[in-house]
């Protein structure tokens, strides 16, 4: 309801929808900040798992971080209203930072660094310095989240498009890894086949 609504969705309404009274979702549910806060966890566990595959080493770090990029944006287009309702809650009860949404930027950050500790030859041979990895994987996770949720917020009129900003957000991740990697001395290739 909330995908298909938005965050106004009253309790009420929810019951409504799933067949049951009212009554009943105050037995499963503390108050309406538990519901949120369950409805939250739904949505990141879905976004988790529409996410997960991008994290596969496949192609270039361009392209992986284009796919990831793109599969992001294509599901905060699709599902724009429960992306809102992750950062804002419901109408009734707005909130922001809520410990599910943190927890799920956290645990995505994570996946990313295994990535990234396990692409990087600088990570690989232990030049890079330490928690640099984890710094950019939080970095990339928190530039991703902050320029999409602007731009989602933004007037039509006023935005750029979709592929543009996955160019974008492709570009300046690609950058940040790239100056990661100087760090510890080294080049990279994003545009060079992971395999090779």
């Amino acid at each position: 309801m909330i995908d298909r609504e938005g965050a106004g969705v009253s309790v009420p309404a929810i019951a409504a929808e799933a067949g049951i009274p009212r009554s009943v979702v105050y037995k499963l549910f503390r108050d309406r900040e538990d519901l949120d806060d369950q409805i939250r966890a739904r949505i990141v566990e879905d976004m988790t798992e529409t996410m997960a595959p991008t994290l596969v080493a496949r192609g270039s770090i361009r392209q992986m971080v284009g796919r990831g990029v793109d599969t992001y944006v294509t599901w905060v287009q699709a599902h724009s209203n429960l992306h809102r309702f992750l950062g804002t809650g419901s109408a009734t009860r707005p909130s922001a930072g809520t410990k599910v949404m943190t927890h799920g930027k956290t645990a995505f950050a994570s996946d990313l660094q295994e990535v990234i500790d396990a692409l990087l030859p600088m990570v690989a041979a232990g030049r890079l310095p330490r928690g640099v990895s984890a710094d950019l994987a939080h970095g990339l996770v928190g530039l991703t989240d902050a320029t999409v949720n602007r731009w989602l917020l933004a007037a039509p009129r006023s935005r750029s498009s979709a592929r543009n900003l996955g160019r974008f957000l492709t570009d300046a991740a690609c950058g940040a890894i790239c100056a990661t990697v100087e760090l510890a001395g080294g080049d990279l290739d994003v545009d060079a086949d992971i395999a090779r």
